[in-house]
Formats: structure tokens, C-alpha cells, sequence
């Protein structure tokens, strides 16, 4: 499943210079360029998998360089305290602390959920561009938590791999911040939403530090990203993102 938001440690990462955007390719560009202009980042995170009846908590770092490289290591709780994963382009890799294992993810695996997440295996990967794409424009202006927002569609282009007929995406007006992403299916119901909240200069950059994605159709099912620390433009080597740095990285 290919979703616009996640890649889990890089969705959000916006700060830099400021565009006059006249149009929905130009605010989506500055976005990107936002994002793209941090190199690199560490952060630290809890996420929280909620559900009807239970809930659970896992404590995280993740490292990233550009697009193409990720690392993300559970440290709590202590029954998958270890365990990481590891995107090299469009790959993706498991270290099993328990059993010894590194896992290369098949195709055939890629669907499946992260972590137990709302997240899949895919998502991490995530090669779409919201740039070249789809197809783009402002509807109207909207108000998502006391920030005024641009309201985009966006509309996949035929060829492209996607499993949402349409996307609507609310663009905040002074950071560029994308605070709710909403994806429909291809009967145009809405399936999934991300609202991305608490706002707060992180290493001097605006950044979202709550994030929860919901999918619609589950009922007291959701996911929550809340990051405590994250730092940009970290001096991160290529070969930190490695196979054997799977089982070293603490």
C-alpha cells in the first residue's frame, strides 16, 4: 500500500526558505523542498498502537539520510527492545534480536503491517512523489487547529501505483506543515486520515510532534507518532545505514 505520509521518520520535516507559492504544485513543491532541505535527522519517539480492547507503547530511534535511507530501533519494551529495520532505497530489512535473524522483506511481505502499526511494510519505502505524480489543486482554504490551510486535491495519475482515487491534503499557510491528509478510495469513500498536531520548534525548525493515523473504517483503531527529541542535519555516513549496523546500533 502506497501511502503519501509515511516513510515513518521523514514525513513532516519542514523548515527553510520561504516561497510566495501561487498555486497547489507550487505550495506541494515548497513543502517538498522544506522537507528536502534537511539532510538528515535523529529523533526519538514513542508510538502507540491502539485498539478496542487493548493498547501498547514502544519506545523508538530512527536515524534517516535523504529519501533513500532509514533506520528505525525499538529500545522498549524489553520484549522487542533491539529489534530493527532498515530501508536502503526501495529495500527492506528486519533484525531479529530474539532469534538471531536478519530478514530481507520479499514483495510478497510489503503489505504487511510494521510493528503491528496501521503502518505497512511498504510504507516505508514509499516512491511515490506528490510532485510528479498526481495531478493538483486548491478547493478552498480551511482551518485545521486554529492555523489557516490550504485545501489540495490530489488526483493520481493512471499509471501510477497507487490504491486511492483521490487525496485531499491541508497544507498549513505559514509552514508549510501538512496537518491532515485524508485518502479515498476508488468509490470515494474516505479510508484513512493523518492529522498531525503540537506544533513546536524542534532544533529550530517547525515540526509537528504529535501525529495519529486513523483508518476510518476501524473503529478505536489508530497509531500515534510523538516525538520528544529530533535533531536535523546530522552527520550521518552512508554506510551507518548497513546491514551489519542493524545489530550494533543502540
Amino acid at each position: 500500500m502506497k501511502r503519501l505520509f509515511f516513510s515513518l521518520v521523514s514525513l513532516l520535516l519542514l523548515g527553510g526558505m520561504s516561497l510566495q507559492a501561487q498555486n497547489a504544485r507550487d505550495i506541494l513543491q515548497e513543502s517538498e523542498n522544506r522537507r528536502r532541505g534537511v539532510t538528515s535527522s535523529y529523533a526519538e519517539m514513542t508510538m502507540t498502537i491502539v485498539r478496542p480492547t487493548w493498547q501498547r507503547e514502544m519506545a523508538l530511534k530512527s536515524w534517516s539520510k535523504g529519501d533513500d535511507y532509514a533506520l528505525i530501533l525499538v529500545t522498549a519494551p524489553a520484549s522487542d527492545q533491539g529489534t530493527t529495520t532498515l530501508k536502503r532505497e526501495n529495500e527492506v530489512w528486519n533484525w531479529l534480536p530474539k532469534v538471531q535473524r536478519t530478514i530481507k522483506l520479499p514483495r510478497s511481505m510489503m503489505s504487511q503491517s510494521w510493528m503491528g502499526s496501521d503502518m505497512s511494510n511498504d510504507d516505508l519505502v514509499n516512491e511515490i512523489s506528490i510532485i510528479d505524480d498526481y495531478d493538483h489543486r486548491i478547493l478552498k482554504d480551511s482551518v485545521i487547529q486554529g492555523r489557516n490551510c490550504w485545501k489540495i486535491e490530489l488526483i493520481p495519475h493512471e499509471d501510477v501505483a497507487v490504491v486511492y482515487s483521490k487525496v485531499y491534503m491541508f497544507v498549513d499557510q505559514q509552514d508549510y506543515l501538512q496537518l491532515r491528509i485524508e485518502e479515498y478510495d476508488e468509490d470515494g469513500y474516505l479510508v484513512t486520515i493523518m492529522n498531525s498536531s503540537e506544533i513546536r520548534t524542534m532544533d529550530g525548525q517547525p515540526f509537528a510532534t504529535h501525529m495519529e493515523l486513523i483508518p476510518v473504517d476501524e473503529d478505536g483503531q489508530k497509531t500515534i507518532l510523538e516525538y520528544q527529541k529530533i535533531e536535523f542535519n546530522v552527520p550521518l555516513d552512508d554506510r551507518f545505514f548497513s546491514v551489519q549496523n542493524m545489530k550494533r546500533v543502540r
